[in-house]
């Protein structure tokens, strides 16, 4: 019996509200963890920042280090964490009908450290598949004390072998 699979995987986010939609398209490890509760861990491609020097000096690419995301997911609740860029990390907790947290830690080298948590409301949560999880589907609010930021949905699609 093999304890892991590794897939291609599609991951977008989308916003209703706002001119956000991003894709990402890489390879991930599924780790079944119990009865239909998996770990998904995949690496997202690595993206050049761009600082832009004096006005005469040509533009700097920047080498950032791979981020890792990290899903725990069920048919129940979706916790996806991401770490591995040394300057920003997440985690996020979804579940239906639940008023989840969503953290962020900012790590500065001349200010230290902070954390800022804002709350989302999931709407739903449908995940498909029979011996592994083919597609997630996740529709939630984010909201920051009485103020909501918008309204968003979240696909991740593995594809088979």
């Amino acid at each position: 019996m093999l304890n892991q699979y590794r897939r291609q995987v599609s991951l977008s986010l989308m916003s209703f509200d706002l001119p956000v939609w991003s894709v990402t398209r890489t390879a991930a490890t599924l780790y079944p963890k119990d009865d239909n509760q998996f770990h998904i861990l995949l690496t997202e491609p690595i993206v050049q920042e761009r600082a832009l020097s004096k006005a005469a000096a040509p533009v700097k690419t920047l080498p950032r280090s791979p981020r890792l995301l990290w899903l725990e997911l069920s048919a129940y609740r979706l916790i996806m964490t991401m770490q591995g860029n040394g300057r920003f990390s997440y985690r996020h907790f979804w579940e239906p009908g639940v008023y989840g947290k969503n953290r962020y830690w900012l790590q500065s080298r001349s200010e230290g450290s902070g954390q800022l948590e804002l709350r989302n409301f999931t709407r739903s949560l449908d995940v498909s598949g029979e011996d592994v999880p083919e597609r997630m589907r996740l529709e939630y609010e984010l909201w920051s004390y009485n103020l909501c930021l918008g309204h968003y949905v979240m696909n991740l699609d593995v594809h088979p072998e």
